[in-house]
């Protein structure tokens, strides 16, 4: 089986654990925000994945860089999330740490891959 660059990349790799552990920790959510923020967040941390992906394939550093920059919107819509998620009580303090310092970590490489790309475009 054919392995895509974009599986290689660590920031994909630890944003796909993110979105597992995004899965796991909403699926305790209440039922009434099941088209709420628990269907927000999940999206929102799956698309940093899809976006790193699809970016990846694009032929110019200019087009993958607009990718990455839109992953890097999603991880800190999953933050926005996290942080309304324990406002409400529907994660503990020690979830939330811990989801949110991978959200973090995400975000700090989608930045240096794009500055990556970005010289690479000078």
């Amino acid at each position: 089986m054919y392995t895509f660059y974009f599986e290689k990349l660590d920031v994909w790799n630890n944003a796909r654990i993110l979105v597992k552990e995004i899965y796991k920790i909403t699926s305790t959510f209440p039922e009434i925000e099941k088209f709420g923020i628990t269907n927000q967040i999940r999206r929102a941390s799956t698309s940093i994945t899809a976006n790193i992906a699809e970016g990846m394939t694009r032929q110019t550093e200019k087009e993958k860089s607009r990718f990455i920059n839109i992953s890097f919107s999603s991880c800190i819509e999953v933050i926005n999330f996290l942080i309304i998620s324990k406002d409400l009580d529907f994660i503990s303090n020690e979830n939330y740490e811990q989801l949110r310092n991978k959200a973090e970590n995400i975000s700090n490489q989608l930045n240096a891959l794009n500055k990556t790309l970005n010289k690479a475009q000078e």
